[in-house]
Order: C-alpha cells, then structure tokens, then sequence
C-alpha cells in the first residue's frame, strides 16, 4: 500500500463506555449512531419553545410573589418604636435614601444573574441530544475583562453614593445658631446636658425642629453605643473619646432610642426618650427646667424632702436647691438630675413609665427592676416610702 493511502484512510478513535463493540474500532465519521455517539445537533426549536415558556411562567410568578411582598412591607402595619425606615430627620432621610439606592442596584444585579441563571438551564441547556464537544479554548480575553469590569463598577456606584452621604452628615463646621447636646452615658442611664442653655436632664433629650443639633457623646465607664433610629441613627460612646452627631429635626414627636453596644447586666434596660419640639415649646420646656423645683410646706411632699435630704439619696442625686455636686466633682458614683423628676415620663433608664407605683417599686428593690443597678436598697416602706415618692413626683 502506497504512503498516499494510507494517509488518506481515516483515524479509528476509540470511543470509552461505547454499547456498541463493533463499532470502536471504526472511523469517527462512520460512528453517527445518535444512541451512543457524540451528537452536535442543537435542541429541536419545539422544545426550545417550551423552556421558553416554561421559563416565562416561572419568572412572572417569581415576579408577582416580589410584588405582593413589597406591596405588604409598605402598608404601615404597626408602628415600630425603634424603626429605622421612618426617617425624621435630615441625616437618617439621608441614609435611608441611600438604602434604598444600594438596595435597588443589588435588585437589579440579582435579577440579572437569576436570569442568567435560568436562561442557562431551561433555554440552553444541551441534555438533549448528548453532550456537546467540549472547547479547546484555554481563555477568552473579553469574558474575564467582563467580570472583572462589571464587579468594580458595581462597586464603583455603591462607594460613591456611600463617600458622598459620609461627608454630608459628618461636617466639620456647624451654623453660629447650632445647638449643643453634649451626652454621656452611664451604668445605665443617659445624661443630657446642654452648655450654653444650662439644661441638664436624663434619660430623656428635648431639641427643636429645623435648628442644627450637636451631640457631643461621652462614656463615664464602658463602651456604650447610642441610637436613635428614626432621628439620628447609631454612634458608638467609647470612654476617652468624643464622637459626633449632627442632625436636623423636622418631624415632631416622640421618639425610642437605646444603647446598641452592650455594656453590662442591664444592657437591655438602657434606653431613652428623644422628645422633638417645635421652637416654642421646646423654649418653653427650657424655661421650666431653669426654674427652682416648687417646695411644699407641709403635707407628705414636705416631709418625703426631709426623707431625702436625710437618706443616701442626697449623696449621688441632685436637686436644686436641697443637694448637688459642685464642678470639681470627679469621684465615685452619680445619679441622674432630679431636680425636674416629676415632670418627665419615664424612671430607671426609661423601662417604666413615671407612676408613683413604678417610683416606689424602683425605690424598694432597685436591683430587682434593673439587675446590676448601683442604687442601693433604702428599707424603706409604709408611709416613709408614701412621703418620698410624693416628694418625688411633685419635683414637677
């Protein structure tokens, strides 16, 4: 046989696994069994036509299941104390609308990439038929320039919409009519103090609306971390730092705030008010607190103020005019300002309302109310206890 023929006779390529011996032996062009030889041919467009619509029905299910979820999310249910998708003021409008930016583009990315997903079981998918010879390409240059593109702008209009809210909420400079609050927190109660108004309360935080507020935050202990999430969002209170918040009131109302960094027994039990005002009757709210409490001459009120000034209670509370500590005041423990007591809503770091039950429950077992409390156990009871929480609550 000439070399010429034998160049010109095809190639046996064995086929492994092949349910037809005869056959491996013979030409890769001879062995077009369908049952049990390597098929090229794409899906008949019959069935490429049902996938279709069988993918169709599944992504107008999909669909319709997002929407009546979304539609339930927005109708206002219930009112939630510590919700963070009510924004109130400048700052949280801010971060909510940068929420809802990111969470719409990562929408849009999980779209895609289901689509994707789907198109490539249900439309090209290559079961029927066999599988396909596989490629002999090693890379494909535009493919890895696309994934590596599309992450980093991805990740582009995720950073730069995040830069831009960080510097708008963080400034460096404040208007001249900007209201300072500087806060400080304790095992486990808030501290609220403004410089230049003389106002000091706890527990409880009035400001204005439409007026630039300056929380100034500070920590007597441990790590504490406050948050208001309707009104000012979240920022940790660390010991020997000062952190920042600054912020726009524009809903009046009463608002929930907690302590989110947990910080002892009573971590849970740390929590605050945050009343907004409007201008006039947050001035009338600091012409109150400036004023003396009101003194009573006689009756039990008068004879819980001598129960007061007698007990330990005069050690670490203040009120105006009875007991207090002077600027140079830097050791041992303090309690919250009473001066005002009786005119604010809550007690014991806001977890009860301010009754004169919940006062004389706070005072005969602190630490049963609020675990690890460091107000001690007066033993008082009977009229003792009845005289002082009548004190108490009249410091109006």
């Amino acid at each position: 046989m000439s070399a010429r023929s034998r160049k010109s006779k095809p190639a046996s390529v064995p086929l492994a696994g092949c349910r037809k011996p005869h056959l491996l032996m013979e030409p890769l062009s001879a062995r077009c069994d369908k049952n049990c030889l390597l098929s090229f041919s794409s899906p008949p467009l019959g069935e490429i036509a049902q996938r279709v619509s069988r993918l169709r029905k599944v992504f107008f299910r999909s669909l319709l299941g997002v929407v009546v979820l979304a539609v339930s999310a927005c109708k206002p249910q219930v009112k939630y104390p510590l919700d963070t998708l009510a924004p109130t003021s400048d700052l949280t409008k801010s971060i909510y609308d940068l929420f809802v930016e990111v969470t719409v583009l990562d929408i849009i990315v999980l779209i895609v990439v289901v689509g994707a997903l789907f198109l490539g079981m249900l439309v090209f998918s290559t079961r029927t038929g066999g599988p396909r010879e596989p490629s002999v390409k090693h890379s494909d240059m535009y493919l890895e320039m696309a994934w590596t593109i599309i992450p980093a702008l991805i990740l582009l209009a995720i950073t730069v919409p995040t830069v831009r809210v960080i510097i708008q909420t963080q400034p460096y400079s404040w208007p001249k009519n900007t209201l300072p609050v500087e806060v400080i927190a304790h095992q486990w109660w808030w501290e609220f103090y403004y410089p230049t108004l003389g106002v000091e309360t706890a527990d409880e935080v009035h400001i204005p609306t439409g007026q630039t507020i300056h929380f100034q935050l500070f920590s007597k202990d441990v790590i504490h971390s406050f948050f208001m999430p309707q009104v000012g969002g979240k920022r940790d209170v660390i010991p020997g730092q000062e952190n920042q918040i600054t912020l726009i009131a524009q809903v009046p109302g009463e608002y929930y705030g907690q302590c989110t960094e947990f910080c002892g027994d009573s971590h849970a039990n740390m929590r605050f008010r945050m009343f907004v005002e409007t201008p006039a009757d947050f001035q009338q709210w600091v012409r109150h607190q400036l004023e003396p409490p009101v003194k009573r001459a006689d009756g039990p009120a008068a004879a819980g103020a001598k129960i007061f000034a007698d007990a330990p209670c005069a050690i670490c509370h203040t009120i105006r005019g009875v007991s207090g500590f002077s600027k140079q005041y830097t050791y041992g423990f303090r309690g919250p300002d009473l001066t005002h007591f009786g005119s604010r809503s809550t007690l014991a770091g806001s977890i009860m309302d301010n009754t004169p039950q919940n006062v004389a429950m706070w005072i005969r077992n602190p630490d049963e109310v609020k675990p690890g409390a460091n107000m001690p156990t007066l033993g008082l009871g009977g009229a003792e206890m009845n005289e002082l929480v009548a004190y108490l609550e009249s410091l109006k």
